[in-house]
């Protein structure tokens, strides 16, 4: 082959198969390894290479032969010394060296042999490609042509010479695809299997509709306005509960579009799904009301604990709010994540007025409502019998059910508050250390009462001490727990004492504990101790403090941090020693005589000094810095 045909078919597998160069250069030689050693029936222990020269095709085998010096035996592995020392001039006999070993008719052979070995190394560039670009695809958007369509779903042809499938539980019901059909859809897995790269696509999924928003709406694509929730049933209908992440953005007019034509696309891409776009509320009861839409909510009343919203609709709007066979009631607890239960008016009134009737107590805390009952019976009676209701009729219905409602949840959150009172104050009755203690230290427990409540999950005193405090019943129900199982629970851990936890010192009493325990150096004079100082040396050793101080701050060898003195101003050392002494023996009626010794700032030595006091013979002052 011609230097420039080579060249061209060359650059044309690499263009044809999206290979890199060093990739197929390393198939080809690969491959006439392959064929050299079954050209010559080369042992697979003798190390073979070959080279490609990609601009004329000509490939060159090196193998490793044994250098002798007289006669060669075998040509496959040994080769003359003359001939070894034009490759290494200092090449001895017995040596091992790598000489070009290319057969005279080689090209021919090499061809012949080498054609299904490279095509199988170039497939498998190929898969690991696809493996690896389709990986990085995995929840995006890829456009493919249907190639085939059978009981399991449509097979797409994608880029890089890809097949992507389709199942049917990812299609989108009732949409018909034809052959050659161009469709887009998500990647939602990717597998790597025996013949190349499964992946997996989808139409159905509710990523499928995110990222068309995101394509055809701007503001989503750059953050401007998220995507809270979806909610989607395919082919049918699906709620997208949207934000705005800046001040002064419509984030619901800027899904929909200029007359429509942003959401338009997109229904028409998800063969004529009904699309509703909400914005999300922080606040529970308005972001449900706003997805129970297109219906008019009168009012929702939420129920924490069980997560429960009641949602009350007019006459009119029930089957709007429950949507064609609760359609629309059902992706609304979807999107919200709420359990949604939808009631006309007159049901809630109905409901309202049961409970009204069955609690005296709530009757007590609701007067108003109690006296409008009679009206709100007559109402429901005139709506059993078909008869009209005027609009203010409707308007007293609403309002008794609002506040039977919201009277109700109140009550709730009341008795919720007080449970949690009450096991707040169970749980501080018992000691801190018995939630620490393992329930094996109760040795007064008989061994199988031991082995249930081991097996029920306790594990410490303290455990089985609040559960017999708040719900005793909660143990009695133990299998293999009776009465005088309770009793002996009970007398084990009344005859149970517990250790009182040690207090760690706070740490203002632990710096004035430092500051009182200052050791005063072994140089300098005797100076008389206060005893307030006495009693902090002895709660807290200088080591310990100094140890402390030098979290803080620079500790010097006697144990006081030099930043904390040096942040003083120098006038302030003015405080004579054995002040604080001082000041109890004046509480006590005693006199006192202030010592000689006082801190002062020296500036020629840049630190704080001690100065004491000593009288001359003449009656003058002497001061000896120590």
């Amino acid at each position: 082959m011609a230097k420039n045909d080579f060249a061209l078919a060359f650059n044309e597998v690499l263009e044809e198969k999206q290979l890199a160069k060093d990739v197929v250069i390393s198939a080809i030689e690969s491959a006439m390894v392959s064929a050299y050693r079954r050209a010559v029936n080369a042992s697979t222990a003798q190390h073979v290479e070959a080279k490609l020269d990609p601009e004329t095709g000509v490939v060159t085998v090196y193998a490793e032969k044994e250098v002798v010096e007289d006669s060669v035996v075998d040509e496959r592995t040994e080769v003359l010394l003359d001939e070894a020392r034009k490759v290494n001039p200092e090449t001895q006999p017995g040596d091992m060296v790598i000489v070009e070993s290319t057969p005279a008719d080689f090209g021919r052979v090499a061809a012949q042999t080498a054609r299904q070995v490279i095509q199988q190394r170039i497939r498998e560039a190929e898969r690991s490609n696809q493996m690896e670009y389709y990986q990085r695809q995995e929840g995006e958007i890829v456009s493919g042509l249907v190639q085939a369509i059978n009981a399991q779903g449509i097979t797409l042809g994608l880029e890089m010479k890809a097949e992507g499938v389709m199942p049917n539980n990812q299609r989108i019901p009732g949409e018909k695809l034809k052959l050659h059909d161009r469709v887009r859809a998500v990647v939602i897995e990717v597998k790597d299997g025996t013949r190349g790269p499964q992946i997996i696509l989808s139409r159905a999924h509710r990523n499928f509709l995110r990222r068309l928003m995101e394509n055809e709406v701007p503001e989503i694509y750059h953050g401007i306005v998220e995507i809270r929730a979806i909610a989607r049933e395919p082919g049918a209908r699906a709620k997208v509960a949207v934000s705005a992440t800046q001040a002064g953005i419509d984030p619901v007019g800027a899904c929909v579009g200029q007359k429509g034509v942003r959401i338009q696309a997109i229904v028409k891409e998800l063969h004529d799904e009904k699309i509703d776009i909400i914005l999300w509320d922080a606040d529970s009861v308005a972001y449900i009301s706003k997805a129970i839409s297109p219906a008019r909510v009168t009012g929702v009343y939420l129920t924490e604990e069980e997560r429960t919203a009641t949602v009350v609709v007019g006459e009119d709007q029930l089957s709007l709010a429950i949507g064609r066979d609760g359609q629309n009631a059902r992706l609304a607890a979807k999107l919200t994540g709420w359990r949604i239960d939808i009631k006309s008016l007159s049901e809630a009134a109905g409901d309202s007025l049961a409970k009204l009737k069955g609690d005296a107590e709530l009757q007590n805390m609701l007067k108003t409502a109690v006296e409008v009952m009679p009206q709100v019976e007559e109402i429901l009676a005139k709506k059993a019998e078909n008869r009209p209701i005027t609009p203010e009729e409707f308007h007293v219905i609403e309002q008794f059910v609002d506040r039977v409602e919201r009277r109700m949840i109140l009550a709730k959150e009341e008795a919720t508050r007080e449970e949690d009172e009450r096991l707040a104050a169970a749980r501080a009755e018992i000691p801190v250390t018995a939630f620490s203690m393992p329930l094996d230290q109760a040795t007064e427990l008989k061994e199988h009462v031991f082995n249930i409540l081991t097996e029920a999950g306790y594990e410490t005193v303290g455990q089985l001490m609040f559960d017999m405090k708040t719900d005793q019943n909660k143990v009695l129900g133990l299998a293999g727990i009776g009465g005088k199982a309770i009793q002996n629970i009970e007398e084990t851990l009344a005859a149970l004492t517990f250790p009182e936890p040690v207090a760690e010192p706070k740490v203002e009493e632990a710096a004035e504990a430092v500051v009182a325990a200052e050791p005063v150096a072994e140089s300098a004079p005797a100076v008389e101790v206060p005893a307030a100082e006495k009693s902090a040396e002895k709660k807290k050793e200088p080591k310990r403090a100094a140890e402390e101080q030098e979290e803080d701050g620079e500790v010097s060898k006697d144990g006081v941090n030099l930043d904390e003195l040096f942040s003083i101003k120098p006038e302030m050392f003015q405080a004579t020693e054995g002040s604080e002494e001082d000041s109890d023996d004046k509480k006590k009626g005693k006199k006192v005589k202030k010592k000689g010794v006082a801190l002062e700032f020296d500036e020629s030595l840049g630190e704080v000094v001690s100065r004491k006091k000593h009288k001359r013979d003449d009656g003058s002052d002497e001061e000896e810095k120590w």
